[in-house]
């Protein structure tokens, strides 16, 4: 077994042996215990053993191979050992501790590792380096692959989608399997955040000191007066899975909490005879184009719609560069694909007046960015319908922005579960000026974000603008006017 004390997440397969290491940081732990394996397992089983750490980026798998020199360095052991810049050797052996670069996970063939220590596993965006260190130690005797990170921000990630939610069962005992030994501190379901007497089941290190105690509570006021802290504080300090992105937009579990499964004659009740701001994010080929509507409901929720358009000819690429079922979103009827390699806007035309009529609403406004939609712009005023331009700038957006991700923390909107627009909120990022106005910022998304996009055009409109008035002259008959007055 394993024991490992600290504020980490671990997940350790294949387990033979018994190592007992004390240090108040998980990386500590980790060398120590890549330097066991190197001079240990090699002299044990007279073989060479190769020792790996792997990081998202080469810096990254430095840190557990520095802290190994470092701590050879002071230790009555260190002429057993030759230290070079890239490279332990374990003199006797031959054995070797290496750090590793994104390329080595893709042209890792020939590695057979008898350590292999992945930090901060919810970093990595893909399994590579996993997949890399299991199909490696198939020929060891007692090999040895340990995962330590903390809770993360992106839910699909392989370390939440498969580590973490598998080691959870053999916690829970739903599943069993004695080559895991697992550690997860965590918070348990139910507990609340704003209670520090919880907090050291997440951090049962940091909560045992005087100082420790007096860190988290100080990152946890500023955290409750900056909402971007907030998402630092619960992944690192009480690791808390969140999906939300390095400056993330939304705070994904209040997202979900705002989404209703609703059936077609459900959702034509709610908007029937309901005015509607329609917001359009349009592109040419590499983005999504998008449709966002935002109706002002009589409960004062807004109810959010999207639906996006996607070039017919890109559909295959686009899936292999972004790794998203776009196919399985059109078959579910939440993408439209359009003849050709460029989005023809005749699409987006005819769904905007099809929907008008299906749900027989009404569009107040079509709210667009005047940057590529010129000519759309004026065949929908053609059309008679009242266009405006809404300037991509933080002085347009700021105010929206912000109000929007409010009105979601406060539940005061409404989605579907579209699972494209779930996933462009996911992915988008803002920017911050120097006065902590914020808006979506589109250079640094590297994935999709114009569903979200679209919808802020339209709350751009829909938040300072409210349904237009019952109109009373309706109800102004011989039959109505007999009731009211007896």
């Amino acid at each position: 077994m394993i024991k490992i004390y600290g504020n980490y997440l671990i997940m350790a397969t294949y387990m033979v042996g018994t190592i007992e290491i004390q240090a108040t940081d998980g990386l500590p732990k980790m060398a120590g215990i890549g330097l066991y394996e190197l001079s240990y397992y090699s002299t044990k089983n007279n073989e060479i053993s190769e020792v790996y750490s792997a990081g998202t980026k080469k810096d990254q798998s430095r840190i557990i191979f520095d802290e190994a020199k470092l701590m050879l360095r002071g230790s009555p052991l260190a002429n057993r050992f030759k230290l070079h810049r890239t490279e332990i050797i374990h003199t006797k052996t031959g054995s070797f501790f290496k750090p590793l670069s994104k390329e080595d996970s893709q042209k890792g063939d020939g590695t057979n590792p008898q350590c292999f220590l992945i930090d901060e596993y919810h970093q990595h965006p893909t399994s590579e380096f996993y997949d890399l260190a299991d199909s490696g130690m198939k020929a060891r005797r007692e090999p040895l692959l340990l995962i330590i990170t903390t809770a993360g921000t992106d839910l699909n990630s392989p370390c939440y989608q498969q580590e973490y939610k598998y080691c959870s069962q053999i916690l829970e005992g739903t599943i069993e399997n004695d080559s895991y030994y697992v550690m997860i501190c965590e918070l348990d379901k139910d507990d609340d955040i704003h209670d520090e007497r919880n907090w050291a089941k997440a951090n049962p290190i940091v909560m045992t000191y005087d100082e420790g105690i007096k860190g988290m509570r100080e990152s946890y006021e500023i955290a409750k007066e900056v909402p971007e802290k907030m998402r630092t504080f619960l992944t690192k300090n009480l690791n808390v899975w969140i999906q939300q992105k390095d400056d993330g937009y939304m705070d994904m579990n209040k997202w979900r909490e705002c989404g209703q499964d609703l059936d077609e004659e459900t959702l034509k009740n709610m908007i029937k005879g309901k005015e509607c701001f329609v917001g359009v994010d349009l592109s040419a080929k590499i983005d999504l184009t998008s449709v966002g509507i935002i109706f002002k409901l009589d409960t004062e929720k807004y109810l959010v719609l999207a639906h996006s358009f996607m070039p017919e000819e890109t559909l295959k690429e686009k899936m292999k560069s972004d790794k998203v079922p776009y196919d399985v979103w059109v078959k579910q009827g939440y993408i439209t694909l359009t003849p050709g390699a460029v989005v023809d806007y005749n699409f987006i035309k005819q769904y905007i007046k099809e929907f008008e009529t299906k749900y027989e609403c009404t569009v107040m406004e079509i709210c667009a960015d005047p940057w590529n939609a010129t000519q759309f712009m004026q065949d929908m005023d053609n059309e008679g319908y009242t266009v405006v331009e809404i300037r991509q700038g933080i002085r347009t957006l700021g105010g929206p922005t912000k109000d929007f991700r409010d009105q979601v923390y406060a539940g005061n909107v409404i989605h579907t579960n579209n699972p494209v627009l779930t996933y462009a909120v996911g992915n988008a990022v803002i920017k911050m000026d120097h006065n902590e106005n914020f808006m979506l910022d589109k250079a640094k998304s590297s994935e999709r974000i114009d569903p979200i996009a679209s919808v802020i055009n339209a709350h751009v409109r829909a938040m300072v603008n409210e349904p237009s008035p019952v109109d009373i002259n309706q109800y102004a008959n011989p039959e109505f006017l007999d009731k009211l007055w007896g």
